[in-house]
């Protein structure tokens, strides 16, 4: 790479390839993983858990006062109070990688105070390295990235994702998936959101929306859109969006015309401190943690909606309980 790198950005891409190089290996063999489930259809293998490790390892081990936040560990390792938080998804794509079909990822955001400021997403089966540091641009390897230039919603390729948990609304997901696929020129749904995001910061998508995605799908991916160039937000438009478990993101001209589309559609948690970067240095993401869990025990139990055809409606703001401080991630 030819531009000087931010110190903890090196570390985290360091940490990224170590896990790349892990999920390669074990590419070469699915046939002998051992394979969990953590819910019906959704996936857990030891190249999973093997790949966080070394993930956790690396950047504890330079940044051992920083905390975490990985998708199979939770928040078990580093620092229980800092104003750094590393936010993990060591494979984003579980289930294409355990069927060999080659789009996954490996991501690693940073967030201080709430806020992400580093992001690198690999790709282990190509070697494509996106990253992103707050202020300095999107890179795809030594590319600079720009998002799409086009105007039109009717003329853009959308990238979503499906539903595939139990308790996941498949009738508002179809309500949307029609309605958004009357608006554009084609929806494409790959499996591995990390990447997604990736692919509207290089222009490949000029917009994407998904439902029910956690911290560590869009951490990375989010900076790495902004420093496109893009926009990113909650289904209202809001840049409220982390630990909403709803996102839409796109160049500036198909993000709006998405927003439009897709604010009926909202479950936007109101919550007094939902946004980590209202998060305080003693409890940086205790709040937003409640209003994330708050927003998947409401994703599993929401009848689906039917949002009106003929006019649009102002987004309808649920005000859920926040969870208790225990609740786990």
């Amino acid at each position: 790479m030819s531009q000087a790198l931010h110190p903890m950005l090196n570390t985290a891409i360091k940490a990224a390839r170590a896990a790349g190089s892990i999920i390669n290996r074990a590419a070469l063999d699915l046939e002998v993983l051992k394979i969990g489930t953590k819910g019906p259809n959704d996936y857990v293998s030891e190249v999973d858990r093997a790949a966080e490790a070394a993930i956790i390892e690396i950047l504890l081990e330079a940044y051992p006062g920083h905390a975490i936040l990985a998708e199979e560990s939770g928040r078990e390792h580093g620092a229980k109070h800092s104003e750094y938080t590393w936010i993990i998804d060591p494979l984003d794509g579980t289930t294409n990688f355990l069927h060999g079909f080659p789009v996954y990822a490996v991501s690693i955001g940073l967030a201080f105070r709430g806020k992400v400021e580093q992001g690198v997403v690999y790709d282990p089966t190509r070697n494509d390295l996106f990253f992103a540091s707050k202020g300095r641009g999107a890179f795809l390897n030594d590319r600079r990235l720009r998002v799409s230039r086009r105007t039109r919603i009717t003329d853009a390729l959308i990238g979503t994702g499906f539903p595939f948990r139990k308790g996941d609304n498949f009738k508002r997901y179809v309500k949307m998936f029609e309605e958004v696929m009357q608006h554009c020129a084609g929806l494409r749904r790959p499996g591995a959101a990390a990447l997604d995001l990736c692919y509207v910061a290089a222009g490949y998508y000029d917009g994407f929306f998904e439902t029910g995605l956690n911290p560590w799908d869009v951490a990375a991916g989010s900076l790495i859109i902004t420093e496109a160039g893009g926009l990113i937000g909650n289904f209202t438009g809001e840049a409220d969006y982390l630990y909403q478990r709803e996102v839409v993101a796109g160049n500036p001209k198909v993000y709006g015309q998405l927003v439009q589309i897709l604010t009926p559609y909202t479950r936007v948690i109101e919550a007094p401190h939902a946004a980590p970067a209202a998060a305080t240095a003693d409890a940086p993401a205790a709040d937003a943690t409640q209003a994330f869990v708050a927003a998947a025990a409401m994703d599993a139990q929401a009848e689906p909606a039917e949002p009106a055809a003929a006019t649009r409606k102002a987004a309808v703001r649920i005000r859920k309980t926040p969870a208790a401080d225990d609740a786990p991630l």
